[in-house]
């Protein structure tokens, strides 16, 4: 029988549509740290089983530091029309890129998307996702953890990164 406390995590990641350090969902949930703990080891098992025996399209991961509940990589192509984008599809090919070839500076950046790349670099920065510092007369550019946690990568694995981003870029083009 599935403890309420597992009932409880799993409403939480769902509602919050983001990934959520433990902290945070301690914070919102009427649960211990340890409890918590628990109850995520127990959500991820339990759906890498049904995901396994392809019962359901979800998943329960760990992106970081912090957890998620996403579409598995499978089925994400069945939601994307119905879900909202957060991040505007016009920046998402520059994202790419620069998550790709980091540390990357603005200079080669401009050779490949163009100029539009001034404007890209000041958005991608407010939302977060870009770190940004001075390289003599260019600036470099970096993805930052929040990009990682956001998309829900490894940051201990930038090969795999790179080697899904570079399949997504050439799906685009």
């Amino acid at each position: 029988m599935t403890a309420p406390e597992e009932r409880i995590v799993e409403a939480a990641l769902f509602s919050a549509g983001r990934p959520l350090a433990i902290e945070e969902i301690v914070e919102a949930v009427p649960l211990t740290r340890r409890k918590v703990e628990r109850a995520l080891a127990a959500l991820m098992e339990d759906y890498a089983q049904r995901g396994g025996a392809d019962q359901t399209a979800m998943e329960v991961a760990r992106a970081g530091d912090k957890y998620v509940m996403q579409l598995r990589s499978a089925y994400a192509d069945y939601g994307k029309k119905l879900s909202g984008m957060e991040v505007p599809l016009h920046l998402l090919k520059t994202l790419s890129l620069i998550a790709y070839y980091q540390p990357v500076t603005q200079a080669d950046m401009k050779d490949m998307v163009g100029g539009k790349i001034y404007d890209h670099v000041k958005e991608l920065g407010e939302l977060g996702f870009l770190r940004v510092r001075d390289h003599g007369r260019t600036k470099m550019l970096e993805a930052t953890t929040y990009f990682y946690e956001y998309f829900g990568f490894d940051t201990t694995d930038r090969d795999k990164i790179k080697e899904y981003l570079k399949k997504r870029i050439k799906g685009q083009r």
